[in-house]
């Protein structure tokens, strides 16, 4: 397209490409005013489009700086210099311009929406509806892309399937239903992968009960978009939910909607089946796997039913599972193995875990920590506590790494048979390991040390907890509350005190009382008392402070624990007041 539209004088001045380029959109525009821009029969697209996108940014920005909240028909009111336009505006150019207003999604829906009003003749192609879909999800604007999508003629299923995508990515669930709902109405073939999409994400993010609400009452009650992936999806969401029996029922379901379950719909039951405890009917279900034709379970089926019973100690159920499998010609894993030798472990049968450790070895399959912390564990259960560590130094013989679990067993073992020096060694090793320690792995020795009157080394070993990001936790400070009141050391003690309220751990009943007892005990009535006002001061549970334990201090310390309900503080005055009057 040839356009006279700039004197020649301009070639002359030497000014930037830039200030030409709005010196022609601006003679332009002013000459369109007073006639319609009539172009031959081939238009140069890219320079109008150019000129159009420049209008409606400059149109609507100019719009936007004098009415900061824009009515719909203010909004539309910024594209009527189209009329002069509307001889040369086709499917492509509206395209271009689409995509020439990516970085500005507002402007390109106003546009699109005016377009589609006020030239009802003028169709879009499937790529403006892609290019506008888009660029308005990258901003967030969900709601609106919907709305482009849903009161469109849009027969194109991947923009839907990406619109819906992006909105269960961002969790605007309400959103993907609604699409969902209309795509179905509108007879537009949306994949069922879609929907399975939006069901797996409600699953996960446990909106479980949302999920099976649209899967019964829009899914199944529009008989399309459903496959067997869908009633997978829901059925592991209520196992997870335990309940079990509306996923029993959607099993049975499933041949009316033309779906055949497959083995991860019988795995995923059966092992909500033994969460729930119901083994026996997960059983039973196995069995009716088996005995259909062309169908087998898997290794993970059978070892779902061998962890159940062995959940329930019912380890000759567990045993039975497990030579069926065998003799099914199904050949056990590693985590069959591991989950038969720790319940052999736990139920104190040490032989059958030991001959099942050979077997597991004579068949290639190789152990790993999870084999060897089961089989410590067990030895530790009935006492053998020099057996676990034979197999302790096994794991460093076959150059397995000890994990949490592994050092919490055989610390907390040692601990109970008094074997302190031993246990306060492992201890050293965990902090110096790259395993990250837990207070309750901690704890056992620090309670042993205390009850031995090592109250120093406890201190060491609570500082070396810190270092490594160790939170104590309320079980460590009360033992070293206690640790220290036993020890005389009544201030250190108090000093705890205050430290767990100030690190916000959990002060019971048994702590404050413990220490108010101790306090009393060694003649401190009045540091009892300040206990008891700070409890009150922090709103603290006063349980403690009953009618009954108060009578009890009383009878066993005296008049000296009189101070404990007339402390000189009058909020702490009526709290106390309050709580002796309520249990009285």
């Amino acid at each position: 397209m040839t356009l006279t539209l700039i004197p020649n004088s301009f070639s002359k001045i030497h000014r930037p490409i830039s200030h030409y380029f709005f010196v022609v959109v601006a003679r332009l525009h002013n000459q369109a005013l007073a006639r319609k821009v009539f172009v031959n029969q081939n238009p140069n697209n890219n320079w109008v489009v150019k000129v159009i996108s420049t209008l409606c940014i400059t149109h609507c920005f100019k719009s936007q700086s004098q009415s900061q909240s824009q009515s719909q028909s203010q909004s539309q009111s910024n594209f009527k210099f189209l009329a002069h336009f509307s001889e040369i505006l086709s499917p492509c150019i509206v395209y271009q311009i689409i995509r020439r207003l990516n970085n500005n999604p507002i402007v390109a829906l106003d546009l699109f929406q005016f377009l589609r009003v006020n030239y009802k003749d003028l169709p879009h192609l499937v790529t403006t509806y892609e290019c506008l879909v888009k660029s308005l999800c990258q901003r967030g604007l969900y709601s609106a892309a919907s709305t482009v999508v849903i009161d469109g003629d849009m027969p194109d299923s991947s923009i839907w399937s990406f619109l819906v995508s992006s909105c269960v990515h961002e969790g605007k669930f309400d959103i993907a239903k609604r699409l969902l709902v209309k795509a179905h109405c509108s007879k537009v073939g949306v994949k069922s992968v879609t929907f399975n999409n939006l069901l797996n994400r409600m699953v996960k993010d446990n909106r479980i009960h949302e999920a099976v609400c649209f899967f019964e009452e829009r899914i199944l009650g529009s008989c399309s978009f459903v496959d067997t992936c869908s009633f997978n999806i829901v059925i592991r969401g209520l196992c997870r939910i335990r309940n079990v029996s509306k996923g029993v029922e959607f099993l049975n379901d499933m041949g009316r909607f033309a779906c055949s379950p497959d083995v991860i719909t019988y795995n995923t039951l059966i092992d909500g089946l033994c969460r729930a405890e119901e083994v026996d009917r997960a059983h039973d279900l196995l069995k009716e796997i088996r005995s259909k034709n062309g169908f087998s379970p898997n290794v993970v089926t059978f070892t779902s039913v061998i962890s159940g019973y062995c959940n329930l100690s019912k380890m000759k159920e567990a045993s039975t599972v497990f030579h069926e499998m065998v003799n099914s010609g199904t050949q056990p894993n590693l985590i069959t193995y591991n989950v038969l030798i720790d319940g052999y472990g736990k139920a104190g049968g040490m032989a059958s875990a030991l001959q099942t450790y050979e077997e597991m070895l004579l068949r290639g399959c190789i152990p790993d920590v999870v084999t060897l912390s089961a089989l410590i564990d067990g030895y530790c259960r009935i006492g053998e506590v020099d057996e676990a560590l034979k197999l302790w130094h096994e794991m460093d013989r076959r150059k397995i790494h000890q994990n949490a679990y592994t050092f919490a067993i055989l610390i907390n073992a040692l601990c109970k048979r008094n074997r302190l020096t031993e246990a306060r060694f492992f201890l050293r090793q965990l902090m110096s390991s790259n395993v990250i320690p837990k207070a309750f792995m901690c704890n056992p020795v620090i309670d042993g040390l205390c009850k031995s009157g090592n109250v120093d080394e406890a201190n060491v070993i609570v500082a070396e907890m810190e270092e490594k990001n160790c939170k104590p936790d309320k079980y460590t400070l009360n033992i070293l509350i206690i640790g220290h009141c036993m020890k005389g050391r009544m201030l250190e003690a108090i000093s705890i005190f205050h430290k767990m309220l100030n690190n916000g751990c959990g002060v019971d009943a048994i702590i404050v009382s413990s220490l108010i007892s101790c306090l009393l005990k060694a003649g401190m009535p009045n540091e009892a008392n300040r206990v008891v006002i700070t409890i009150s001061e922090k709103d603290l549970d006063l349980e403690f402070l009953s009618s009954a334990k108060i009578r009890s201090l009383e009878k066993n310390y005296g008049n000296s624990c009189g101070c404990l309900t007339k402390a000189k503080c009058p909020s702490v005055d009526q709290k106390l007041d309050l709580q002796l009057a309520g249990n009285n």
